[in-house]
């Protein structure tokens, strides 16, 4: 039991600093675009609920953190309307309001009344500052550290595996999978790890010459890890160990922000991948995490990294450079997840101010609400089940039903 506790203790430290790092900026995109175009804020809020701490700025704008730390919000003045678009007969009579209370001029401080292009890039700047960070979180790292890769070449074929169905053999060097460049045998894996199932076209280079073999990685259950407890995609090559197939990489500053461009449009490309096989029914539902499963990965991130050196300073920055790794891949996430079109979420805004554009009006209130409600509906119901996923995967299921057995 008190392992249990102690993990548990371990994920929820590594994980709040992570998670709130990523809402902070995500939030801050929001808040800077929007006082880029001159638009009013009345709070920026860290978390939801009542409020832990609370102040306000010379400016008049209230920063508070909440007590529920699952996202972050920042309140336009006149953005009081859940789909952020209000209803052409409310914009009347708000700005009647406003001009009889503040004076001719001053609607113009408002979200509601600033151009449909303004109002859309806010909307957008959440997930594009995530994209931002990871890139950045990447480069430094890259600049920095650089990084270790191991040549992508087959030291064995694992008997009765699809490599070996594929045709695979022993000195194959992997070049490409499905025209995707494989650099490293990091890539490859990370590569096959999602596509369980889905046949990949390799391009493999053997005695001067390249060939295309093409192999179904067959699904199988991870038990050790950050995928323990998950079904991942297995080839059944071997990677090499000699000391001359490992390489460390350096980076100037451009090509470590390039390769920070390319990690992170990698994460977004597997990520569409995946979400489009989970739609079509070709992955199973019970694969998709949600906040548990992220701080279950901060806590095994940041304890593989501390047993893997040896003195308290070099484990202190290995536990370091893992969650900076693993914030940027979440940001990752949820910058992408943000500009899917549910009406809850900054691409829905997206759709509704693109209708707004097109028909030059903004969409009626009773559609508005219809659909932030059924988009709320849909968000919650799959928190619900990615929470369920989670706890599932984390044995606590059994452990309880061990209680009573």
């Amino acid at each position: 039991m008190m392992g249990v506790a102690q993990r548990a203790l371990i994920d929820v430290v590594t994980w709040l600093p992570v998670i709130s790092l990523i809402i902070t900026v995500h939030e801050l995109g929001h808040f800077w675009m929007a006082r880029a175009f001159g638009i009013a804020v009345e709070r920026f809020s860290l978390g939801f609920g009542r409020a832990i701490v609370s102040w306000r700025d010379k400016a008049g704008i209230e920063w508070r953190i909440g007590w529920i730390p699952m996202g972050g919000y920042v309140r336009f003045a006149g953005d009081d309307n859940a789909a952020s678009v209000p209803d052409e007969t409310d914009l009347k009579a708000l700005k009647a309001e406003i001009i009889a209370t503040e004076g001719p001029g001053a609607e113009l401080r408002y979200f509601a009344f600033k151009p449909v292009w303004q109002r859309a890039l806010v909307a957008a700047a959440g997930p594009c500052a995530n994209f931002i960070l990871a890139i950045a979180i990447f480069a430094v790292l890259l600049g920095s550290l650089g990084e270790y890769v191991t040549m992508p070449k087959v030291d064995q074929v694992v008997p009765g595996s699809a490599a070996e169905r594929a045709g695979f053999k022993a000195g194959d060097l992997i070049l490409q999978a499905n025209a995707h460049r494989i650099d490293s045998f990091e890539d490859l894996a990370s590569y096959v790890m999602v596509r369980g199932d889905a046949p990949i076209a390799f391009t493999v280079e053997r005695g001067g010459q390249r060939l295309q073999l093409t192999a179904t990685p067959a699904e199988r259950l991870e038990t050790k890890g950050i995928n323990a407890g998950r079904h991942v995609g297995s080839l059944g090559v071997v990677a090499p160990h000699s000391r001359d197939a490992y390489r460390h990489l350096t980076y100037g500053p451009a090509a470590a922000v390039a390769g920070g461009v390319h990690e992170t449009w990698d994460i977004v490309s597997t990520t569409s991948y995946y979400i489009g096989r989970l739609v079509t029914g070709q992955v199973s539902a019970d694969q998709l995490g949600g906040p548990l499963r992220t701080a279950q990965l901060s806590g095994a991130v940041a304890t593989a990294a501390a047993h893997s050196e040896r003195d308290l300073p070099t484990k202190a920055f290995a536990v370091l450079v893992g969650l900076a790794q693993l914030a940027a891949f979440i940001s990752v996430s949820i910058g992408f997840v943000n500009l899917l079109p549910i009406p809850v979420l900054d691409g829905g805004h997206l759709v509704f101010y693109a209708y707004e554009a097109v028909a030059r009006r903004p969409l009626a209130e009773p559609v508005q609400t219809a659909s932030y409600r059924v988009g709320l509906a849909l968000l919650l119901g799959l928190m619900l089940f990615a929470t369920t996923n989670d706890l599932h995967h984390s044995s606590v299921f059994q452990f309880l039903g061990g209680l009573f057995s």
